[in-house]
């Protein structure tokens, strides 16, 4: 068995993975990581792999390399991975964005395939069916939309990202809540049309912790799955002990 420890901006994501498949998922605190021990006394580990978009405590570190079994991180530029990286600073990628683009790759290989995650930040993630990861866009995040409206002008307040989304604002609080819910559908649809034009027979996959209700035809091949991330990341870690 495998541990995948996907850690992002507001939480980690702990991932159980047997035969290649998840299995079990816990979701800890940034600032709890002691609780990841609790998670691994469950299961019968053999390896595990880690990813961050932050810089961990020392704590934090010291708990994972403390672990009864072997664990690796990933290191975009540095670790070996089963797809051909033409990121031009693969260093600075980050390993959420690396991970997610091998988890659609290995689940659609020789597909052409754009990875949306919607989370603190919106990003565009693209694949092609040469295994190639040619790149992709970052935009921020709704709470990042809410928090900038009020932070740069005078009286915008800070809003509750869920309620009412009318398709025009009634009150500031909608107009703030439709303008930047509206605007990142839109926003996703409009990438989703350019691509799909460039490359008939696109596979989507949309993941993240924020839904967005697109209106998407349903010829279109999209798949929303939350473990896109740590099925890439179990994937470099097979990759890495092949």
């Amino acid at each position: 068995m495998n541990l995948v420890i996907d850690i992002g901006n507001t939480c980690t994501k702990l991932v159980a993975f047997e035969d290649g498949e998840p299995i079990e998922e816990k979701r800890i605190e940034n600032d709890e990581p002691q609780k990841m021990k609790d998670f691994c006394k469950k299961f019968s580990f053999e390896r595990g792999i880690y990813s961050s978009v932050i810089d961990l405590s020392r704590q934090f570190v010291d708990i994972i390399i403390s672990l009864p079994f072997s664990m690796m991180e990933l290191q975009p530029g540095v670790t070996d991975i089963p797809i051909i990286n033409k990121y031009k600073t693969p260093h600075t990628l980050g390993s959420d964005r690396l991970a997610a683009v091998i988890g659609a790759n290995y689940l659609n290989p020789q597909s052409n395939i754009l990875i949306i995650d919607i989370g603190t930040c919106v990003t565009y993630d693209f694949i092609n069916a040469s295994g190639e990861y040619l790149g992709g866009n970052i935009s921020p995040g709704p709470t990042m939309r809410i928090k900038a409206l009020n932070k740069f002008t005078a009286r915008l307040p800070i809003i509750e990202r869920s309620g009412s989304i009318p398709e025009i604002g009634t009150s500031t609080e909608t107009a703030i809540r439709s303008g930047i819910m509206n605007g990142i559908r839109y926003e996703i649809e409009g990438y989703i049309s350019k691509f799909s034009v460039k490359y008939p027979g696109l596979f989507i996959y949309l993941t993240g912790g924020v839904d967005i209700n697109l209106h998407i035809p349903e010829k279109m091949r999209i798949f929303a799955n939350k473990f896109i991330v740590p099925i890439g990341l179990n994937r470099i870690l097979e990759y890495n002990n092949e």
